[in-house]
C-alpha cells in the first residue's frame, strides 16, 4: 500500500518547470533513499552530531534511526507516502527522526519551533498529517492545533520515549529517486502556506551542486547554521552538507548571535551559516569569543549589503560566501567564493543551475534587469495550488526576486517584485499580519508593507486605521503587537505601528501597497 495523496496533486508536466542533470554527481541511480545516502554510507565511528548536551556518531545515528523508522511501521501502521510532522528545535533526536521518517518512506513536514496553534492547523490540515515526531516541550502548541493520530514523542536530547524496546536494524524503503521525500511550507504573498515538494535526489542535488562546487567542504569539518531544519536553507547547512561529506553537524536550539558565537567557540566550528543581520549583530561582541576555529562562512536568506560584508572581512579576515536560495529550489542557486566574490553581488549561477533576468516579455536577457528566473536539478513542485502557474514561466522559476545582471554573468540584487518581506532572513507575507491585525477590536483598517530597516534589511510596518472608540496612542500601539505576536508566529510582528486616517486605494477599492513603501518614515 502507498499513500499517494501528494504524489496525485503535483502539478502536471508541463506546468512544472525543466530540470537539468547535466552534472555527472547529478546522476543518481533510479533506487535512491536519501537517508541511506546520508547517514548508512558514512564511517561509522566518525562523529555525526555534537551540542552541549553530548556527541553521536554515524553508527549511533543510523541506528536510533533505524530504530524510529522500524517503530513508525511496525507499531504505528505508517505506510509509504504518509505525511509525518516534525516539530522541535534543531537537536539529535529532531535529526533522527528526520532520518528515520525517510527510511519509513514517509514525508517529512517539518515545522518552525515559533509557529504558533493556528500555523501548526494549517500546515496539519493542508499536508493531511498521518503521523507526527514532537520534542515534548513543544507538545501543547500541537495539541492546541488540533493534531491527533500516531504520535511518538521525545524529551529534547535526552531520548524517545518507547524506543528502548525496539529491536535495533531496518531495512530502509526502497525509494525511487523521484518520491516524495519532504514537503517544506512557506508563506505565500496571500499568506496561505504553499507545500514545496522535494524528492530524495532533491535532498541530494543540494549537496551535489553548491556544497559541493561552491564550499567544496572537506571531511571532519564542523557546521552550524542559526535557521532551524524547517528552513531548506538550515536543512541544507546544518543537516545535509555535514553528511553528503562526512562532516559533523553542530546544533544549537538557542536562536542568536552569542548563543552561535558561543557554540562556535565550544565546538571548533568551522562552517557557520547565518542571515547577513546575524553576521552585523555578531560584530561588536566577536572580542569576546574565539571563533579561529571559522574557516568557511555563508549568507543567504536575505541581500547581503557590500557594506557587512566588508565589515566582517575586516573583524575576522573571512570572505562572506553569499548566496540566494528559495524553499521551491530546496537551496542555494546562485553564489560565489573564494576570489570570485564580488562585494555586494549574490555571484554567478552554482554549477548544475542556468540563472537568467527576464524583460517585461518574460525573455532571457544576457544583461540588464529584470525579474530573476533560474533552471537547475531543483525546482518549483507546489502541490494542490495554483500559485504554481506564478512560479514557473516557460520553464524557468521566476522567484520574486529582481536582479541585475552585468556582462560577467553576475547577479546583483535590486529588491523583492513581489509583496512578500523579508526580514532577518524570514520570509513575512503580508497579508498573513494584516488578518491578525484584523482580529483586533481596535483594527478596523490595515495595510502591511516591509519598510527599511538598517539592523534587519527590512521590519515588517502597518499602517492601521482605528475604529472608533480607541485612541491613535503607544498602548494601542502595543497592545496591537503583543495580539499579533499572540497570533501567529512572534517574528511577524509589525514593528512599527502607524495610525492613518485612510488607506490609499485606487478607484476600484485596490490597496495601493506603492504608495505605503513611498510615504517615508511614521509622523
Amino acid at each position: 500500500m502507498i499513500d499517494r495523496f501528494i504524489a496525485d496533486r503535483l502539478p502536471p508536466p508541463e506546468a512544472q518547470p525543466d530540470f537539468l542533470f547535466e552534472l555527472p554527481e547529478l546522476q543518481y541511480p533510479e533506487r535512491l533513499n536519501a537517508a541511506v545516502e546520508l547517514i548508512d554510507r558514512q564511517d561509522p565511528d566518525g562523529l555525526a552530531i555534537l551540542n552541549d548536551a553530548g556527541a553521536w556518531t554515524y553508527g549511533e545515528m543510523k541506528d536510533l534511526s533505524d530504530r524510529i523508522a522500524r517503530r513508525l511501521v511496525e507499531h504505528e501502521g505508517l505506510v509509504p507516502g504518509n505525511r509525518v510532522l516534525l516539530r522541535g528545535p534543531n537537536n539529535a533526536m529532531l535529526f533522527a527522526a528526520w532520518l528515520g521518517v525517510l527510511k519509513a518512506g514517509g514525508v517529512v513536514v517539518a515545522t518552525m519551533p515559533m509557529l504558533r496553534p493556528g500555523e501548526i492547523a494549517t500546515i496539519i490540515e493542508r499536508a493531511r498529517v498521518s503521523h507526527a515526531i514532537i520534542d515534548a516541550r513543544f507538545r501543547a502548541d500541537f495539541d492546541a492545533a488540533g493534531g491527533d493520530g500516531s504520535v511518538l514523542a521525545y524529551d529534547g536530547d535526552d531520548g524517545f520515549e518507547g524506543l528502548d524496546g525496539i529491536a535495533p536494524g531496518f531495512v530502509p524503503h526502497d525509494s525511487r529517486r523521484d518520491d516524495v521525500a519532504l514537503v517544506a511550507f512557506t508563506s505565500g504573498t496571500t499568506g496561505r502556506p504553499k507545500g514545496c515538494v522535494h524528492y530524495h535526489r532533491d535532498v541530494l542535488a543540494s549537496a551535489d551542486s553548491f556544497a559541493r562546487h561552491v564550499l567544496k567542504p572537506e571531511a571532519n569539518s564542523r557546521w552550524a547554521c542559526s535557521a532551524p531544519v524547517a528552513f531548506t536553507f538550515g536543512l541544507g547547512m546544518l543537516l545535509i552538507f555535514p553528511w553528503r561529506f562526512g562532516g559533523t553537524a553542530v546544533t544549537i536550539e538557542t536562536p542568536g548571535p552569542k548563543p552561535l558565537l558561543d557554540a562556535i567557540a565550544r565546538h571548533r566550528v568551522t562552517n557557520l551559516a547565518t542571515a547577513p543581520t546575524a553576521y552585523k549583530a555578531m560584530i561588536p561582541i566577536l572580542g569576546d569569543h574565539d571563533i579561529s576555529s571559522l574557516t568557511t562562512c555563508v549568507s543567504a536568506g536575505e541581500h547581503l549589503p557590500a557594506a557587512t560584508w566588508h565589515a566582517w572581512k575586516e573583524a575576522t579576515g573571512l570572505a562572506i560566501v553569499d548566496g540566494i536560495g528559495a524553499t521551491e529550489m530546496m537551496h542555494i542557486f546562485i553564489s560565489a567564493s573564494g576570489e570570485d566574490i564580488r562585494p555586494g553581488s549574490t555571484g554567478k549561477a552554482v554549477p548544475g543551475y542556468l540563472a537568467a533576468v527576464l524583460d517585461e516579455d518574460d525573455r532571457p536577457m544576457a544583461s540588464g534587469t529584470g525579474r530573476l528566473a533560474v533552471k537547475g536539478p531543483t525546482g518549483c513542485r507546489y502541490f494542490d495550488d495554483e500559485r504554481q502557474a506564478d512560479y514557473v514561466i516557460d520553464g524557468w522559476n521566476v522567484t520574486g526576486d529582481t536582479y541585475r545582471r552585468d556582462e560577467e554573468g553576475y547577479f546583483w540584487y535590486v529588491a523583492r517584485s513581489d509583496d512578500m518581506i523579508v526580514s532577518s532572513g524570514y520570509n513575512i507575507a503580508a497579508p498573513e499580519v494584516e488578518n491578525a491585525l484584523l482580529s483586533h477590536a481596535a483594527v478596523q483598517e490595515c495595510a502591511v508593507v516591509g519598510a527599511s530597516c538598517e539592523e534587519r534589511g527590512q521590519k515588517v510596518k502597518a499602517f492601521v486605521v482605528l475604529a472608533p472608540g480607541y485612541a491613535p496612542d503607544a498602548a494601542t500601539a502595543t497592545a496591537l503587537q503583543d495580539h499579533v505576536k499572540a497570533a501567529i508566529a512572534p517574528y511577524k510582528y509589525p514593528r512599527e505601528i502607524s495610525f492613518v486616517d485612510s488607506l490609499p486605494k485606487t478607484a476600484t477599492g485596490k490597496l495601493q501597497r506603492y504608495a505605503l513603501r513611498a510615504s517615508g518614515p511614521s509622523a
